[in-house]
């Protein structure tokens, strides 16, 4: 089992880093400096970024390194840097190679109703966070997490990541949150993803980070465990999700503003 535990007691804790694996220079630093800031700010810091990304708009869209090079990335950054890894699965075969890495299997929205890739990656016995489907309700996510626990695993978390609202945009329902943390489980807000604009003609996903902030603080004044905060030196050039991504110069402001909030409360 995994000796990785999340922190309740006081601040919200943080998965936060690029969408995805692209080089080694990019990964690293933003580790670093991630590591810094909420070091200062005593905010719990889980790294977070794909070694492989399957669901993408557009068959031309970056994929990845390769899935051993992208996992030796994260892997110098835990050894290195000593952060917690968070990082995508997406078939069951690939659980066990993740979780020589990981210490949180994260299971796609899009996935989280597959009964074989939740078992998989609960038999691994690390922490097992799942993003509830665009289409699911808060309430179904129960069902998601019972797979996982009927496997022996109870070290379960739950992401609301934003409803389908239409063919092009997601909104935030900010009741699920309460309704979800009713399960037992922590639960965090995925606010970059949350601002996506999907299925955009030219194949490449848009997004709305200028209401990263907002959206960030309301998921604070709900009661939300966590955030979940992709972020990235340079947005305007990252190889995926670059349209939604914080910059990474402008996450320290942020979280500022955020402990504030919390502690006021």
């Amino acid at each position: 089992m995994s000796d990785f535990k999340i922190d309740l007691s006081s601040n919200f804790f943080l998965i936060a880093g690029p969408c995805v694996v692209e080089n080694e220079e990019i990964t690293y630093n933003t580790a670093k400096a991630l590591k810094e800031i909420c070091a200062g700010l005593n905010i719990q810091l889980i790294f977070k970024s794909s070694y492989r990304k399957a669901n993408r708009s557009s068959a031309n869209s970056f994929s990845g390194l390769g899935d051993q090079k992208a996992l030796d990335i994260l892997a110098k950054i835990k050894s290195e840097l000593g952060l917690a890894i968070c990082t995508d699965i997406h078939l069951p075969e690939e659980a066990e190679m993740a979780a020589k890495v990981a210490d949180i299997l994260q299971i796609p929205a899009f996935l989280c109703r597959q009964t074989d890739l939740l078992i998989a990656a609960a038999k691994t016995g690390k922490h097992i966070n799942i993003k509830k489907g665009q289409f699911l309700s808060p309430e179904v996510m129960q069902f998601a997490a019972q797979k996982v626990v009927s496997a022996g695993n109870k070290n379960v978390m739950l992401t609301e990541r934003g409803t389908s609202f239409g063919y092009q945009d997601l909104i935030i329902d900010f009741r699920g949150i309460p309704k979800m943390k009713e399960f037992g489980y922590p639960v965090i807000l995925d606010v970059t993803h949350s601002l996506q604009q999907p299925n955009q003609m030219s194949g490449v996903t848009g997004g709305q980070p200028e209401m990263i902030e907002y959206m960030a603080k309301a998921g604070i004044a709900v009661g939300a465990d966590g955030l979940f905060i992709e972020t990235h030196p340079d947005p305007a050039n990252a190889k995926s999700d670059g349209a939604n991504m914080l910059k990474l110069e402008l996450m320290e402001s942020l979280l500022v503003k955020l402990v504030k909030l919390k502690k006021s409360l």
